[in-house]
């Protein structure tokens, strides 16, 4: 029998080393999954540019054979594929060319939310990391629309994340090292349906049949990282996953932050080590993630956000600088509005009291109310 659409989809995006930066280069060179299959190799290796080592012919006939098993597994346990030509695919992790091509889900395929936040961290977590997770979490919750907590399911920080933003009722997602057919630890079965009963998600690049190896929970870091907009290292040593994740999330410009612990202690180390390199910025509070993402915080219940008197003309110039221009520097803002660096100083510390802008890392403002 022909193999479906779904079939082919299936075992390009998950052929042996595919990303999502492969993906497009077949795409854009007019080769489609069913073509990837049926043409003969050196056609194949032609059109492609890719060596015959990698596309050999019975590597391609298991792929395909591989994808019509995992169609039914999905099938059965009411598994998605969500590809990396489909809209649900995450806006921010396909900005990251070493992405996954698939994403396999269980609960919600709405991978998408206005704010993403992953939290990460040690196994051993302690009482301090557990309460700041709680912590920050439920204050985001009451700060900010439309937010998912990302971490990995782990023992320690990873599973104090979700459980945090389940009792905060906050959507999560769980992304796994290893395929949907087995879970681990498998100490975390119940929070994984409950993850899923909330509105949350469970997701992995790996297929059902995929063999568990070390290997693979380094490189799921790199969907942590890219799904966020923002990564917390809440407690590490100086070497770990965690550490890894904020390598990787620097390298995908996501903001980083660390919360800082005592010199003495072993799992303050990595984080203490992080901010000290300005790797990461220090985390205090939910407000400190809110003012360096430039996030608007929701309006306080029974009020509204607006201005109680009119802007100046050079207020209302540096307000729309800085709509147009949030990357600029207050040297950028001075030489664009060609007003003196100390005469536009005193207007932003003026403009700060009158609580119309907020001073965030890097020499930079930003609005605290977007609509003025």
């Amino acid at each position: 029998m022909a193999a479906s659409s779904d079939q082919y989809s299936i075992a390009f995006a998950t052929f042996r080393n595919m990303n999502l930066g492969m993906a497009r280069n077949f795409e854009n060179r007019g080769i489609t999954p069913e073509m990837f299959f049926s043409l003969p190799l050196p056609e194949l290796c032609r059109l492609s540019g890719v060596s015959i080592k990698v596309l050999r012919d019975n590597d391609r006939k298991k792929a395909l054979a591989d994808a019509g098993e995992e169609l039914n597994f999905m099938e059965s346990h009411n598994i998605k594929a969500v590809l990396w030509n489909s809209p649900e695919y995450p806006e921010r992790l396909a900005r990251c060319e070493d992405a996954p091509a698939v994403l396999f889900i269980a609960g919600n395929t709405r991978l998408s939310f206005s704010h993403v936040v992953s939290i990460v961290g040690t196994r051993r977590c302690s009482a301090y990391g557990a309460d700041m997770c709680r912590q920050l979490v439920a204050d985001l919750h009451n700060s900010i629309d439309d937010i998912l907590i990302v971490s990995g399911l782990a023992y320690g920080v990873d599973i104090a994340a979700h459980r945090a933003a389940l009792d905060a009722g906050v959507p999560t997602g769980a992304i796994l090292a290893h395929g949907l057919r087995t879970l681990y630890p498998a100490e975390h079965r119940l929070d994984a349906r409950n993850i899923i009963r909330s509105g949350g998600f469970l997701a992995t690049e790996y297929t059902s049949s995929s063999p568990i190896h070390r290997g693979q929970f380094l490189a799921r870091n790199r969907i942590v990282a890219g799904l966020a907009d923002a990564v917390i290292v809440v407690e590490s040593d100086i070497k770990g996953g965690a550490m890894a994740t904020a390598r990787i999330a620097n390298a995908y410009s996501r903001e980083v932050f660390a919360l800082p612990g005592r010199v003495t202690d072993r799992y303050s180390r990595g984080t203490n080590e992080l901010i000290f390199r300005n790797e990461a910025s220090i985390i205090r509070d939910a407000a400190d993630i809110i003012n360096c993402c430039g996030w608007t915080p929701k309006p306080a219940e029974g009020t509204q956000q607006t201005l109680s008197f009119e802007l100046s003309d050079e207020q209302l110039q540096i307000v729309n600088a800085i709509r147009q221009h949030p990357d600029y520097t207050v040297n950028q803002l001075s030489v664009s509005l060609s007003i003196p660096i100390s005469h536009l100083s005193a207007l932003l510390f003026e403009m700060e009291m009158d609580n119309i802008i907020v001073a965030i890392p890097g020499g930079r403002y930003t609005l605290i109310n977007p609509d003025i």
